[in-house]
């Protein structure tokens, strides 16, 4: 039997399908593996063989992988998978044997489409989350009579212009909440292939080498003429850090507002400044919020944040202020910037290059990017624990 392969996308309807039997083997080598790892809603068993062990003592190797069950292959790049997938069916003791195709980068930029809208009730327009969890983050997409508008897009350009086509839709504008540290951003790429307008805060990008359109606090944005799109100004994670609430009902937060926590701000290495500004978001900006606005944030820290039925990562601000009262009843700026300080924790190495790349100050390449933009965001001020 020939071997065969599998994508990314069957990979999440595995992790998300209940009471899924199957083994993930990873055959990077150990320290790819500690970095970043395949995670989901649901357990399931995942063991890490390297290939060169395979290559090198191959017996000893495969006598390592449980048998059983059947055996899903990852690698970096596809072709070692591939190869551990051949060995394993010369075996003869394994069943089902597949290997990843394209490699973990596949599941790294894969995104899926969630409609949100309904979350507020009957709405005309539609809005998506596009969950990315390889990433643990999501980017969103305002629908409405021909027209589209996207919020914090990934590098996976192809994806939103698919989704547009298959929509009818024609994308007009790519909102940035501020210039993201933990993954190269599509807002750029995709004003310049597809002539939307590409809006983002002015105290973030004001270096930035290519155009943009500022966004302002308090300038409104209409899609198709339906639904507004408010800029509300919540400076803290960054200094440009910007909210959009679009029809009073759903609040796009960024790195802002998390389900679990609020944004992290010493990524910038100003953490008491910027824990200033984060308190007086979260105090004059973010408190005053009714509790029936859901929220829509920029990243998860695990799959408990999102719903055990259609993996949206939302929650109302009501349910978000009890569930970090600890944070949000802190009575004095001087206390707020004592937990920030105590919930340090030092950034990823990349992030530096990532926000010169997402600014145009740095070219990479498309296989720089790739490793760059691998792995989980580390964004959020507290692990929520």
């Amino acid at each position: 039997m020939a071997l065969q392969s599998y994508t990314a996308q069957d990979l999440y309807e595995l992790i998300t399908k209940k009471n899924a039997d199957f083994l993930l083997l990873d055959v990077r080598n150990a320290s790819e593996f500690a970095r970043f790892q395949i995670e989901g809603p649901r357990t399931f068993d995942m063991t890490n063989v390297p290939y060169m062990e395979f290559v090198e003592f191959e017996d000893q190797s495969v006598a390592k992988v449980p048998t059983g069950k059947p055996v899903h292959i990852v690698c970096a790049k596809e072709g070692s998978a591939k190869c551990v997938g051949e060995i394993l069916d010369q075996a003869k003791s394994f069943g089902d044997v597949r290997y990843l195709e394209g490699g973990i980068k596949t599941w790294g930029n894969m995104l899926v489409p969630i409609r949100v809208s309904d979350l507020a009730g009957d709405k005309e327009y539609e809005l998506y989350q596009f969950l990315r969890p390889g990433k643990a983050s999501c980017s969103y997409g305002l629908v409405y009579k021909g027209e589209m508008m996207l919020f914090d897009p990934s590098r996976n350009v192809d994806f939103y212009t698919a989704f547009a086509r298959e929509k009818g839709v024609k994308m007009v504008r790519t909102f940035e909440t501020h210039l993201q540290a933990d993954y190269i951003a599509g807002s750029h790429h995709i004003a310049q292939t597809s002539g939307a307008t590409f809006t983002a805060p002015p105290d973030d990008f004001k270096d930035a080498v290519f155009q943009y359109s500022a966004s302002v606090d308090g300038d409104t944005f209409a899609c198709g003429g339906g639904p507004e799109v408010k800029v509300i100004h919540t400076p803290g994670h960054t200094p440009g850090s910007t909210c959009y609430f679009i029809d009073d009902s759903f609040l796009i937060t960024g790195d802002t507002v998390f389900v679990q926590s609020v944004g992290r701000p010493d990524l910038g290495g100003q953490a008491e400044a910027w824990a200033q500004l984060l308190y007086a978001t979260l105090q004059e900006r973010i408190a005053p919020l009714p509790g029936a606005v859901v929220a829509l944030p920029g990243h998860f820290a695990d799959w408990g944040e999102a719903s055990a039925d259609s993996y949206v990562v939302a929650a109302t601000m009501g349910e978000i202020r009890e569930h970090n009262k600890d944070i949000y009843n802190i009575a004095r700026e001087a206390d707020f910037i004592q937990f920030i300080k105590e919930n340090m924790r030092e950034q990823p190495p990349e992030y530096a290059v990532i926000r010169q790349v997402n600014a145009g100050l740095v070219e990479k390449n498309e296989d720089e990017q790739e490793i760059l933009d691998l792995g989980k965001n580390e964004c959020a001020a507290s692990t929520g624990k």
